[in-house]
């Protein structure tokens, strides 16, 4: 089928010279063509040729401890994925807001950029909520090409006061439509979000014409949150998530027009999206889904949504009316 077609087609061929069991050169040709767009091997075609030599081969030198070298105490076994040193600095605004001056005027072709972007992102680590505000207020200029550093580092910060100031900034509507959206989708993979960041984001739900990355971003979140604290049903900030995303689904999801359909597809998948959190649901959306006057989408929307809840909330009463 189409949906099926390898979208590249591509193909790596290596040449190894060897010296004395040591590999002393490689030579690689590697091709990608875009297959929908070509035709008899012919069309968007790139090809990159690549030569490895050997120049030297250094003599191990043993190492020894001593009084001038590390003790063994400062070494420690770790995966190759990169870690930054921690540190207990403080850093301030004015700190920070150097470093943010000092990359607009860098050039973002160069390796020292990208080093300096995630210095930045782990200095925002650092600040509190009152020192963003700051930070925020003193460089929410835009660099050359239009480029918006805070704008780019924040999602990646990923701690409380970070996402707290995501979240003034969405609501205060000063944000353009695809930073709102990239701030939305961000919430997504914090990798471990706090009650009170659900607690501070739960509003958005409840503003006129909440978007979808709202709804999605906010209950993936809950989701995250639920997996790591197994009572999160208890939890205050999740509770209000919840309590909106009854309110929307009424008694039975019952909707008037094309656009409370589509509304309520999207609180369905919204409540999928919360897992753990939705047990509380379950009967409501039994109802919803036996419910023979509700649209067939909402139905299996209503079906859909129990995918992440655990097997012990009973979906007896789901799985036997619905036909």
């Amino acid at each position: 089928s189409q949906s099926e077609q390898q979208i590249l087609s591509s193909n790596l061929e290596c040449v190894q010279r060897f010296e004395d069991g040591i590999l002393a050169e490689a030579e690689c040709t590697e091709s990608n063509l875009l297959a929908p767009f070509s035709e008899k091997g012919r069309g968007a075609k790139t090809q990159t040729q690549s030569l490895l030599k050997l120049i030297q081969v250094q003599a191990e030198t043993p190492y020894k401890w001593g009084p001038t070298n590390l003790d063994s105490k400062d070494l420690y076994v770790t995966n190759m994925l990169y870690e930054k040193e921690q540190t207990e600095k403080q850093f301030t605004v004015e700190e920070v807001t150097e470093l943010v001056q000092k990359l607009c005027l860098a050039s973002s072709v160069r390796l020292e950029t990208a080093d300096l972007f995630m210095t930045l992102v782990f200095e925002l680590r650092h600040l509190s909520l009152e020192a963003l505000r700051a930070l925020w207020q003193r460089s929410s200029f835009k660099c050359r090409d239009n480029w918006q550093l805070l704008i780019d580092a924040l999602p990646s910060c990923a701690t409380e006061a970070c996402v707290l100031l995501m979240k003034e900034i969405i609501s205060s509507g000063e944000a353009e439509e695809d930073t709102v959206e990239s701030f939305l989708w961000s919430f997504s993979f914090i990798p471990e979000p706090t009650s009170g960041m659900i607690e501070s984001l739960a509003p958005l739900l409840q503003s006129p014409g909440t978007s979808q990355s709202s709804f999605l971003g906010v209950t993936a979140l809950v989701h995250r949150f639920c997996s790591a604290h197994k009572s999160c049903g208890n939890v205050p900030a999740v509770q209000s998530v919840m309590r909106r995303l009854r309110e929307f689904l009424g008694g039975n999801c019952t909707v008037r027009d094309a656009a409370g359909l589509s509304q309520m597809r999207l609180v369905l998948k919204a409540i999928g999206n919360a897992g753990l959190a939705a047990a509380s649901l379950a009967p409501v959306l039994s109802v919803c889904a036996s419910l023979r006057s509700n649209p067939t989408e909402i139905r299996l929307a209503a079906v859909q949504a129990f995918r992440r809840m655990p097997c012990s909330v009973s979906v007896s009463v789901c799985c036997q009316q619905v036909t």
